[in-house]
């Protein structure tokens, strides 16, 4: 049986044509936005007629009473209905365990070259997540050369702390930086994969000079070498951190590093990067060569004007081999950065992830579902049924999840030990836990008025 090969799968010229890297980027980014315009709806084109092909593309835009012909271009993308990960897990559910928006059925033998990742599956089953050949070198290219925009030179080392496992974020940080960048990669990992100390070790030794990663741990491991007699200053090299910042202090962050460069990016598992910051850390600049963004009104999905808050609404416009992305709601807010760019980038600018508007909750990496908790919890008899759950941030930026739940029984410390071991066996994080008499959370939760409880009150931007 002859395989299909990764590498034999992608027209090499052509992606760096359609998706240009270094200075060629920087050049495409100072086109006019019709010039910009037209790339995308050349590439969309494509994505649209690959999305036609699959079961999951037929049945959603089938359902809407959408044809192959009604699809004109970007202009009419906004009659498409959105999808979200709820129909990706419908999906799968309805075709283990893969699903059926892939489009890997019925190509047998000849199935394309195909990377497997899933989300980290925070409660049930995780998603799972797919990604061609070329659409994969893609976004590979576009987080790569966004790490050189914002100024990782060839001779950089770079110090990953992002998690591997079955989790997409830390091998594809990897694809980016040692396909597309002339910089030595270090997989360090999360601090369960290798501890801190060692982690400040390796960096001295093997002279780290960037950071990439999500900012609560690059803050904590400035403080572990401090304690290891190690001077995150004096001792270390870092001159940059590119990562996953939000609403973090970035001079806060900076600072624990003795004033280094902090850039923020934005992206999630299904998409890969969809923007990031420019060295004038003004706004974070989409990569429209591969991503079109809408930000929508949470409430009826109509498009927001630019500076007013909404769901990001992606397209995977490089997406038209393996799983196309056409009209996915993240559920994460932003706005557009409206004004002119300082270094007359002519690429669209977010503020970058402003919160969530469901109620799940992204706490250090990890996705939590508030309404889980509950049934989580009946695992012991003490619980008495009601919960709702707290994010919030403390004085250093670290951001913390607190479960409030009530129970019969005792309110003591060994009560909520057990409830902490529950919760972090499933989760992967600890939690906070308080507990309360049976009846007490009512006012927050608003049980009794409400046909969904209220589970999540996020007093981290406050």
């Amino acid at each position: 049986m002859k395989h299909n090969m990764y590498h034999e799968a992608i027209n090499w010229d052509q992606l760096r044509t359609e998706h240009p890297i270094g200075d060629d980027f920087v050049k495409f980014g100072k086109k006019s936005r019709d010039e910009i315009r037209a790339h995308q709806d050349k590439l969309f084109v494509r994505c649209v007629e690959r999305a036609w092909q699959i079961p999951f593309y037929q049945r959603l835009w089938g359902n809407a009473g959408i044809e192959p012909g009604d699809i004109r271009g970007l202009d009419t993308l906004s009659e498409l209905p959105m999808f979200d990960k709820s129909d990706i897990m419908a999906s799968i559910d309805a075709n283990p365990p893969f699903g059926d928006f892939g489009g890997l059925e019925g190509t047998g033998s000849g199935r394309p070259p195909v990377i497997m990742h899933t989300t980290s599956g925070t409660t049930g089953n995780p998603q799972v997540l797919l990604f061609g050949a070329k659409s994969r070198e893609v976004q590979n290219l576009m987080l790569g050369r966004l790490y050189q925009f914002q100024g990782l030179r060839p001779d950089d080392i770079v110090h990953s702390v992002y998690g591997h496992g079955m989790i997409n974020g830390g091998h594809y940080v990897r694809e980016a930086v040692t396909h597309w960048t002339n910089a030595i990669f270090m997989s360090a990992g999360t601090g369960v994969e290798t501890r801190s100390a060692r982690q400040v070790e390796l960096m001295r030794d093997f002279g780290a000079t960037v950071i990439v990663g999500f900012a609560d741990y690059i803050k904590k491991l400035a403080k572990v070498a401090i304690e290891q007699g190690i001077d995150p200053v004096k001792d270390l090299n870092i001159r940059m951190i590119s990562g996953h910042l939000g609403r973090e202090d970035k001079e806060t962050l900076s600072q624990s590093w003795g004033g280094v460069d902090c850039y923020d990016w934005y992206g999630v598992g299904d998409t890969g990067i969809i923007a990031g910051e420019g060295p004038d850390r003004d706004g974070l600049y989409v990569m429209e060569d591969g991503q079109f963004v809408e930000v929508c009104d949470i409430d009826t999905g109509k498009p927001v004007a630019d500076g007013e808050a909404g769901d990001i609404v992606c397209t995977c416009i490089h997406k038209d081999d393996v799983y196309p992305i056409i009209r996915f709601n993240t559920h994460d807010v932003t706005k557009v950065v409206t004004g002119k760019s300082s270094i007359d980038m002519n690429f669209t600018r977010i503020e970058g992830f402003l919160g969530r508007s469901d109620n799940m909750v992204k706490i250090r990496g990890i996705n939590i579902f508030p309404q889980a908790m509950g049934p989580l919890l009946e695992a012991d008899s003490s619980f008495a049924g009601d919960f709702i759950c707290k994010a919030v941030r403390d004085e250093q930026g670290r951001d913390e999840f607190i479960v409030c739940a009530e129970v019969n029984g005792p309110r003591d410390l060994e009560t909520v030990t057990r409830f902490k071991e529950i919760l972090k066996k499933t989760i992967g994080i600890d939690c906070g836990v308080e507990l309360n008499a049976p009846g007490e959370l009512a006012p927050l939760t608003q049980t009794e008025i409400r046909q969904k409880p209220i589970r999540l009150l996020d007093e981290r931007f406050k």
